[in-house]
């Protein structure tokens, strides 16, 4: 893949600086608003049914996690979901342990039945959840025998092609090996490092930065994804580069948001570890 066209991917979130609307993660939702505004796009937060069809409405994206769920805040992504799919925004999901309850498969199955969401993205439990295919899960982490690995790469890849047919939308598959995937086209990104899954929220965060590069380059989402999910294990990268002796988890936190906000078009072409497959 010509990793040149991640660069053009960037620099139009940075150019447009895209309002998203998050309905997230109440333990992540701070991160998740740094990390747009690092990226170059601008956070909106709000989860009340009687809000957010109008703070959808001058958005240009949407976010759905389902990391903190409760009855209020399904209603609420029904409601904002309705509106932004009238208005013909982006929808990015994110099925934080689908599969772990009740409430959260019933809740990613019904986002996904009524809504045309645009980029899937999770880890591999929470996708094969999503398809009706899962392994037993563990909370919000993925299980072993759902991770990614270079001897099943092939075949995972060709399950997440097949689910984005399915749903008509692009798959994301986050985890030591990563995938992207849509009807006709998928790919592999090995970037990132072990340490962000030592803190909590590098998921919920790429899926709000995958939402401002959607936003910003909407004829375009399978791209733009890739640039998103390459760029923020590149900057998982950056930020492990930078640990001296005396940091720890605060640190790489703090390293991490840095490194997002700093990723030029140049560094991200130069580190980009992608392959089409």
């Amino acid at each position: 893949m010509d990793t040149k066209i991640l660069a053009t991917m960037l620099e139009n979130v940075r150019a447009t600086v895209p309002l998203v609307h998050c309905i997230t993660n109440y333990v992540t939702v701070n991160d998740c608003a740094n990390a747009l505004l690092a990226c170059g796009g601008s956070p909106i937060m709000s989860d009340e049914p009687e809000d957010v069809a109008d703070i959808t409405s001058i958005c240009g994206g949407l976010v759905l996690n389902i990391g903190t769920l409760n009855r209020r805040s399904i209603e609420g992504m029904h409601v904002a979901g309705a509106r932004a799919a009238e208005l013909g925004h982006q929808i990015v999901l994110d099925p934080v342990g689908a599969g772990a309850s009740a409430l959260r498969t019933t809740t990613a199955a019904e986002l996904i039945d009524t809504l045309p969401i645009t980029v899937v993205r999770g880890n591999m439990s929470e996708i094969k959840t999503i398809a009706g295919a899962a392994a037993a899960t563990r909370g919000v982490d993925v299980n072993p025998d759902d991770a990614v690995t270079e001897e099943n790469l092939a075949a995972s890849a060709a399950f997440a092609r097949e689910l984005a047919t399915k749903l008509g939308c692009i798959v994301a598959v986050t985890g030591a090996i990563d995938i992207v995937a849509g009807p006709e086209r998928a790919a592999a990104i090995r970037n990132g490092v072990a340490t962000m899954g030592k803190i909590t929220g590098t998921g919920c965060m790429l899926t709000c930065v995958t939402a401002a590069y959607a936003v910003a380059n909407p004829d375009d989402i399978f791209d733009a994804t890739v640039a998103a999910v390459a760029g923020h294990g590149l900057a998982g990268e950056i930020a492990a580069a930078r640990m001296g002796a005396q940091d720890g988890n605060g640190s790489f936190r703090t390293y991490l948001l840095d490194a997002i906000c700093n990723m030029d078009a140049e560094t991200l072409v130069a580190g980009a570890k992608v392959e089409e497959l």
